[in-house]
């Protein structure tokens, strides 16, 4: 590695996910789902948890290869039946209020060349049997991050033009930069700042209270009303005991819950979409009463449809993110082929369950109280970009008044 004091940096990085990222209190158990790639970070973070007086640091070992060649190779019956003993685990670490932290990695169209089919059963039935992860996580019972970690496939994706080695030293250079991590600086000083500032953008949003926001741009022309009581978050939140931390890193974004039986219109992608190891580019949906009524994509298609066949819920939206089209991450002109990252250089939507915390004392309503309030309720959660140069959006009162929050990209 020729990146210039790179231990350092990952030092700081570990530092920063542990310490800003998911706030370890002691006493903790972490989970920690890591790409073998990514051993020495993993170690790293591990360590630094521990320092915070983490009880017990749990790694969840991936490699690709061999879920792949699982997906590729096991019986029909095994791959929709999911042993017990991980939804027994799954209860126990959340019964612990388990910190849940996931390095992101791998390749971007990693089962590209895997049947649909079997990719699209396995997925369901891995997340019938993990829901209880799901829920906590959606309810912010527990903390939890998601962070990048470069990996050869993926800097390979996004650098085709270097070399291996050269991809994903670049790779690492931009993660860098976009968690605001240098030589010089104090990264946790940095972000302490940055929240502060989202946060602004969330509270004059909460202070308007808007019934709807209309989207509009070469490509898009769309409605979404949004839930009863709903909430503007930014940034940072608070788990069920209390603790602060920031769900995503990078992050740009201010977002909310819709109402899911007040969406009408047609949207297009603006970016590709990672879903499940399959690349999904060029979508284009079309809503009427809240649901999709016609979906194409121009590479992934099948990958798309199966994702809204999921359940009836992944045919609606759970979230509206506002992200200037101007934001570091845009503006540095590369696709990553991330949602963790692209969607933070561009508005986004989310196909399927909407966080109960973006409405008032929505993590103490059950599922049908939320839906009741405009609440989308899904076993998925799938972020898409749609944010462009030329995208402006109004906000709609409930007495009828037109606010510009967006024009040409950027916060009005």
């Amino acid at each position: 590695m020729t990146i210039t004091n790179f231990d350092a940096k990952l030092d700081k990085y570990a530092h920063l996910i542990v310490k800003t990222g998911v706030n370890v209190q002691p006493g903790q158990t972490i989970i920690l789902y890591a790409n073998i790639e990514n051993a020495s970070l993993a170690r790293k973070i591990t360590n630094e948890a521990y320092k915070f007086g983490a009880t017990e640091v749990i790694v969840k070992w991936q490699d690709i290869a061999i879920a792949k060649a699982f997906l590729q190779n096991t019986t029909e019956e095994r791959l929709v039946t999911i042993p017990n003993y991980l939804t027994v685990e799954a209860e126990e670490l959340m019964g612990k209020h388990a910190t849940r932290i996931s390095l992101i990695s791998e390749d971007p169209d990693a089962f590209g060349d895997v049947d649909q089919t079997r990719l699209a059963n396995n997925t369901a039935a891995t997340g019938k049997a993990l829901q209880v992860i799901r829920k906590a996580t959606m309810n912010n019972d527990i903390s939890w991050l998601v962070v990048a970690a470069a990996g050869k496939k993926w800097a390979e994706k996004v650098f085709p033009k270097l070399n291996s080695d050269e991809a994903v030293e670049q790779l690492w250079e931009q993660i860098f930069k976009i968690v605001h991590i240098n030589e010089n600086n104090d990264p946790v000083a940095t972000w302490e700042q940055h929240i502060k500032l989202l946060k602004q953008k969330a509270i004059w949003l909460n202070s308007l209270n808007f019934k709807e926001l209309k989207y509009h741009s070469a490509v898009t022309d769309l409605t979404v009303g949004l839930a009863t009581n709903h909430i503007w978050e930014a940034a940072d939140s608070l788990d069920r005991q209390g603790n602060l931390f920031v769900a995503n890193m990078p992050t740009e974004e201010v977002f909310t819950a819709p109402d899911y039986r007040n969406i009408h219109g047609t949207v297009t992608s603006t970016k590709p979409l990672s879903y499940s190891g399959v690349l999904i580019d060029g979508i284009k949906l079309t809503f009427a009463n809240g649901k999709v009524i016609k979906a194409s994509a121009k590479h992934g298609e099948a990958a798309l449809l199966k994702l809204l066949d999921i359940d009836d819920g992944a045919k609606s939206l759970g979230e509206v993110s506002l992200v200037p089209f101007h934001s570091p991450i845009s503006q540095s002109g590369i696709i990553f082929y991330n949602t963790l990252i692209d969607e933070n250089a561009s508005d986004h939507l989310a196909l399927g369950a909407a966080y109960p915390f973006n409405v008032k004392d929505g993590t103490n309503l059950n599922s049908a109280e939320l839906e009741a309030l405009g609440q989308n309720q899904s076993q998925t959660h799938v972020d898409f970009m749609i944010g462009s140069s030329d995208m402006d959006i109004d906000g709609i009162t409930y007495d009828n008044q037109i606010i510009p929050v967006f024009r040409n990209g950027d916060w009005a």
